[in-house]
């Protein structure tokens, strides 16, 4: 752009129609402060905007700190193998069955539970993370849960169910009971809404399932079509819930159905047409903050961004998903206990090791959903792996 003559300045022409040369001036320098003053206009609102998204995602945000509940026997810290440590963090889904869109599986007026458990392990090297789901039938021995004070709330309890702990304690009760049991320290904690979670897969415009066979499910009320499909927020949640008609109508089914749909949300809300999209991208972090409750130390917006750009160069295929070791309890088949195999993953995890072939065995990535992306053959390994999906409600 050339720059404006200075006053008084212009040509024979102009001097003789001095009148229209002092016009025209005017008008430029009307142009520059206007333009000049649009641009002052616009930073300010894009810099306020930026403070008051800030503050609006920030007030979204529930915090709670949980550590005096946590007890004094907690799991030493693992020390880095590198110039980083590695981060635990105890993911509960939450389920109010009085609040609006959570009264799901039919039931109702029973306050909060937990039906979802997944340790997100981001290893040191910042190339893994591991999911680790557990069963919420698990039979396990429950340490006492306490109160912020540290003071006895509900006694220790043998064979109890593993989700007992978020209803008689919330999430202080289930990290504790998870670190006990697990030797492995929990650096952070995330309790997720499932009205929430609704929210968030439509900000993103749906998430990518596949069915084997459609669901007229009449106890949960749930009917859902077979094939491939782009699942609505109502749809998901139905989906993520449903055991009754899909698979073999097991919990650990339900489990898996649960780590292939949060691979496949993992996989379109980092996809272009996310991240590029300015719309949805807002509308996923309003709905995501709105429907979590964690810990101080990744309690606010800067803190999370920070988390999440440490693990930024993490591919698809190294985001992992697996389930904790398990068999029937030998004295109730509708409840499973740990394998000795179980203790090898959370030592795996507790120094920070790579997931070898036998532990990541039946594991689903955020870069192959199946019947949504495309896997690459792999001979006998891959048909056991359909075989598998086929038999928890997951297309092949």
């Amino acid at each position: 752009m050339s720059a404006l003559p200075p006053d008084g300045a212009g040509t024979p022409d102009d001097d003789a129609a001095g009148g229209k040369r002092k016009g025209r001036t005017k008008t430029h320098h009307t142009v520059a402060k206007a333009v000049g003053a649009t641009m002052v206009v616009i930073a300010l609102v894009t810099g306020l905007s930026v403070v008051f998204l800030y503050r609006h995602y920030n007030g979204n945000l529930n915090v709670k700190d949980i550590s005096g509940e946590l007890g004094s026997d907690r799991p030493t810290p693992q020390a880095p193998k590198g110039p980083h440590g590695p981060i635990n963090i105890l993911i509960m889904g939450s389920d109010n069955r009085d609040a609006p869109g959570d009264h799901i599986d039919n039931l109702t007026g029973i306050g909060k539970r937990s039906d979802t458990t997944i340790l997100l392990h981001l290893s040191g090297d910042r190339e893994h993370a591991y999911g680790v789901s557990i069963p919420r039938d698990s039979i396990v021995n429950r340490p006492a849960c306490l109160n912020d004070s540290g003071k006895e709330i509900s006694p220790p309890a043998t064979g109890a169910m593993w989700n007992e702990a978020f209803n008689i304690g919330g999430p202080g009760c289930t990290v504790r009971q998870f670190e006990q049991l697990t030797g492995v320290r929990v650096d952070h904690y995330v309790v997720v809404d499932f009205n929430g979670f609704k929210s968030m897969v439509d900000a993103i415009g749906g998430v990518e399932v596949c069915i084997p066979h459609a669901v007229n499910d009449p106890i949960g009320h749930i009917t859902l079509p077979a094939g491939t499909h782009k699942f609505s927020g109502d749809q998901a949640l139905n989906y993520v819930r449903e055991r009754h008609s899909l698979g073999n109508g097991s919990d650990i089914g339900r489990m898996k159905r649960q780590q292939a749909f949060i691979a496949s949300m993992a996989h379109q809300a980092i996809s272009a047409d996310t991240l590029a999209n300015p719309i949805h991208l807002a509308r996923f972090i309003d709905a995501a903050t709105k429907s979590l409750t964690l810990d101080p130390d990744i309690g606010s917006i800067s803190k999370l961004v920070g988390l999440a750009y440490q693990f930024r160069h993490i591919g698809l295929e190294h985001i992992q998903f697996v389930t904790t070791p398990w068999e029937p309890d030998p004295s109730d088949p509708n409840r499973v206990v740990w394998k000795p195999e179980a203790q090898q993953v959370w030592d795996a995890i507790k120094n920070d090791d790579v997931l070898n072939k036998a532990m990541l065995s039946g594991s689903l990535s955020a870069q192959h959903i199946p019947g949504v992306t495309k896997h690459p053959k792999n001979g006998q390994q891959e048909q056991a792996a359909a075989a598998d999906n086929l038999a928890n409600g997951l297309c092949a």
